[in-house]
C-alpha cells in the first residue's frame, strides 16, 4: 500500500486533555521556521517569559517553557531541586501524586507520603502533621488540580504551611494554569509546573516552569550535579536567561512555540479573572444538563475543578461503549477514568477553547444518545434543556 499524507478527522476534545486548539494557534506554528539562536527568535523567547510570568503571576526571572510535555516539568522541577538522601513530603490525592513519588524515589530522594482519598483534596491537618514530624524534609509537593479526579486543592494554604516550617513547594499546575485563580508571587509558590495542551489550548509538548529566588538558590547551591543533562536548569538557564547572548542547549521546538506565545496572548487579551469565570460559567451549565440526564459528580462542590468534570458511570452502563459511541457518531472525545477510578468514571474537560458553549451543547446531546441506546432511564432531551436555562439567564 502506498504511503500518502496523514489528514485526522475532526474531532471535538473534552477529555483530559488536549484541548481544541484554535484555528488562530494552528496558523500561528504554520509560519516560517527560524534558528533557534536567531534574534528573532530570542525576542520571541523574550516575550513567551514576560507572558507566562503574567499567566503565573510572578515576576520570577526563572520562567520559561521546558522543551517538553508537562511531565518533564514536574521532572525539571524534582530533580533541580532533590538530592540523594533529601527527604520530600508528598501529596497524593490522585495518579499525578503517585508520579511525583516515583521521581523522588528514582532520584534516590526520601519520600514522605500524605495520602488522601481520591476525589478529596489534600487534607491541610495531615499536611502540617507530616510537617511538625519531618522537620528535615525539604521539599512540600501538591497537585494543585488533580487531572485523574477533578478536585481541587488549597494551594494557597499549603503554600503558606510549607513556608511556616521553611520547606520548598513544588506545584502542579497543569490542568490549573489559565483555568482557575493560580497567583505564583502572592501564595508563595516555590517551583510550578504546567502543561500547554490542557487550558491554554496550544498543542502539547511545552511545560511552563517557573522558580523563585528561594528555589534557584537551592539549585545554585546542589552538592552533586543534576541527575538530568537536559533539565539541568544550570545549564538551561544560559539559554533562556535574561541576556542578550545566549548560550546553546539544545535545539527549542520553534513552531510549537510560535503555537504557545499565541495561545498566551489570546489568554492576555482575554484577561486572567475573565478566562477563570468563562470556565466556571460553562461548568454551571455542564453540571445542570448533566443532573438533568441523571448523572453525578464524583468530587464535591466545594473543590470541584470547573475545567476537569469526574462524572459516575451509572449502574449498569457500559463506560467504554459509550466513549466509543459518542466518538464515531459525534466526533467527541471523552476521558475515561485512570487508576482506581478505571471504568467507574467519565473525566469531561472544559478546558481552554474547549470552555464554550457549542461544546457544552454537543456532549450533552451525545450523552444523551449514548444513554438512550443503553436503555439508561431518562428524560430525553433534559440534559440541553437545563444548560438552555443556565445560558439564557
Amino acid at each position: 500500500m502506498r504511503n500518502k499524507q496523514f489528514i485526522p478527522a475532526h474531532r471535538v476534545l473534552m477529555g483530559p486533555g488536549p484541548s481544541d486548539v484554535p484555528v488562530r494557534v494552528l496558523h500561528a506554528m504554520a509560519r516560517p521556521t527560524i534558528g533557534h539562536l536567531d534574534p528573532q527568535f530570542i525576542e520571541l523567547m523574550d516575550r513567551i517569559k514576560a507572558l507566562l510570568q503574567f499567566g503565573f503571576q510572578t515576576k520570577n526571572e526563572l520562567t520559561l517553557p521546558v522543551s517538553a510535555p508537562g511531565s518533564a516539568g514536574m521532572e525539571t522541577c524534582f530533580v533541580n531541586l532533590l538530592e540523594p538522601g533529601d527527604k520530600v513530603i508528598i501529596c497524593v490525592n490522585g495518579v499525578f501524586g503517585k508520579r511525583m513519588v516515583e521521581n523522588a524515589v528514582r532520584l534516590g530522594a526520601i519520600p514522605v507520603i500524605v495520602d488522601d482519598e481520591w476525589g478529596a483534596p489534600v487534607s491541610l491537618a495531615k499536611v502540617e502533621a507530616a510537617l511538625s514530624d519531618n522537620p528535615d524534609a525539604v521539599v512540600l509537593a501538591f497537585v494543585h488540580a488533580e487531572t485523574s479526579t477533578g478536585v481541587l486543592s488549597d494551594a494557597q494554604a499549603l503554600c503558606e504551611l510549607a513556608a511556616k516550617y521553611d520547606c520548598l513547594t513544588i506545584v502542579d499546575a497543569v490542568t490549573s494554569f489559565g483555568g482557575v485563580e493560580l497567583d505564583v508571587d502572592a501564595w508563595g509558590i516555590d517551583a510550578i509546573y504546567s502543561g500547554t495542551q490542557k487550558c491554554l489550548s496550544a498543542a502539547p509538548g511545552i511545560s511552563p516552569v517557573s522558580f523563585n529566588e528561594r528555589a534557584v538558590k537551592k539549585i545554585q547551591q546542589r552538592k552533586v550535579p543534576v541527575q538530568s543533562w537536559f533539565l539541568d536548569l544550570n545549564l538551561v538557564m544560559g539559554y533562556w536567561g535574561g541576556n542578550a547572548k545566549r548560550a546553546y542547549h539544545h535545539t527549542a521546538p520553534i513552531n510549537a512555540l510560535y503555537g504557545l506565545h499565541e495561545s498566551l496572548l489570546m489568554l492576555e487579551e482575554e484577561g486572567l479573572q475573565d478566562a477563570w469565570e468563562r470556565h466556571a460559567f460553562h461548568h454551571e451549565a455542564l453540571k445542570a444538563g448533566l443532573g438533568a440526564l441523571g448523572l453525578s459528580f464524583t468530587v464535591d462542590a466545594s473543590c470541584r475543578t470547573p475545567q476537569l468534570n469526574s462524572i459516575r458511570v451509572p449502574d449498569g452502563i457500559d463506560e467504554a461503549a459509550v466513549r466509543a459511541f459518542v466518538l464515531s457518531r459525534f466526533s467527541l472525545e471523552i476521558g475515561a477514568g485512570l487508576g482506581a477510578s478505571a471504568g467507574k468514571v467519565w473525566r469531561i474537560g472544559l478546558m481552554g477553547q474547549s470552555a464554550c458553549k457549542g461544546n457544552v451543547v454537543l456532549c450533552l446531546e451525545a450523552l444523551d444518545s449514548a444513554l438512550q441506546q443503553q436503555g439508561f432511564s431518562h428524560s430525553a432531551g433534559a440534559g440541553v434543556a437545563a444548560a438552555e436555562l443556565v445560558y439564557s439567564e
